[in-house]
């Protein structure tokens, strides 16, 4: 009676557990795109591991995954956008998921006809294992409206070395944007939301457009950005004080050799008015004074 019991009781855990772990999630419930871009439903599920036919467990495997548009349940003969048992589907539906638990779809070059309500269903290999989630994902499309640009840097003048990332949007709020950006009117190899413009130049300055690859009309207004030239090195403080200290060197050394000449060629002078008479040594005396005088002044300006 007791393994009989535990053996009920590990039954219906199991079954719990399996019955509790079937679910489908979608992380948004609603989203909107501009025509012709590219959106992504995300999308995840947990299947039902087993369920107990009244002797034993049966273990349960998804055999079958499908995305349907604007029917409730995903079933029977529903018309479907994808079907992993199918080969006829429109490739501008892809399946990024897997038979496990990413169910996520993608939609590209959307249309009109996609403003609609997608909703995911799994198949196993028993109907116990069916499931679709009735919420779904409601897809609105907008069309043609003017994409923006939105700059990592608030003021539009940057300075030389910087990096700043350009960012290309719209109204609505979509995955995996392919645009085509302008620089003044000549289309850039980058087909990303995003523009990175690493290590500025002043080749970098210009006009930036954006626009939904190959939809022209959804073409933003000019972004302008300018970069500053290359900032010059900030003069020295100190080098007007450390010049003026070297010149005022320079004038006294070149007044102390001026004044030994000067006063060699006078006591030369002496020695030859000695020989002819006179007081040479009062008017040594006096011209050693004026060049002394001289000399002082040199050196203070």
């Amino acid at each position: 009676m007791a393994v009989c019991t535990e053996k009920t009781l590990w039954s219906f855990m199991f079954l719990l557990t399996g019955a509790v772990g079937q679910t489908v999630i979608y992380p948004f419930t609603s989203t909107c795109a501009v025509r012709g871009s590219t959106v992504t439903l995300p999308c995840t599920f947990t299947p039902l591991k087993s369920f107990s036919d009244g002797q034993r467990e049966v273990l349960l495997k998804i055999v079958r995954v499908r995305w349907c548009k604007n029917h409730s349940v995903c079933q029977g003969t529903t018309p479907s956008v994808y079907d992993s048992d199918s080969a006829n589907i429109d490739p501008r539906y892809q399946y990024l998921g897997d038979k496990k638990t990413n169910c996520t779809l993608q939609i590209r070059d959307v249309q009109q006809r996609d403003n609609a309500s997608f909703r995911f269903r799994m198949e196993a290999d028993h109907p116990k294992g069916h499931f679709t989630n009735q919420t779904g994902v409601t897809v609105t499309v907008v069309d043609s409206s003017k994409m923006r640009i939105i700059s990592s840097s608030d003021d539009k003048t940057v300075s030389r070395g910087e990096t700043v990332t350009l960012l290309c949007a719209s109204v609505c709020t979509f995955h995996q944007l392919e645009v085509t950006w302008f620089k003044d009117g000549h289309a850039l190899s980058d087909t990303g939301s995003s523009l990175e413009l690493d290590n500025v130049t002043a080749e970098d300055s210009g006009n930036y457009t954006c626009a939904l690859k190959s939809i022209m009309e959804t073409l933003s207004e000019p972004y302008s950005l300018q970069v500053e030239a290359e900032e010059r090195q900030p003069v020295d403080g100190n080098l007007p004080l450390i010049v003026g200290v070297v010149s005022g060197v320079l004038l006294a050394v070149i007044a102390f050799i001026l004044f030994i000449f000067i006063i060699r060629r006078k006591l030369a002078a002496a020695e030859d008015q000695r020989a002819v008479g006179g007081d040479p040594e009062q008017k040594l005396v006096e011209t050693f004074l004026r060049y002394l005088v001289w000399c002082l002044l040199s050196c203070w300006l």
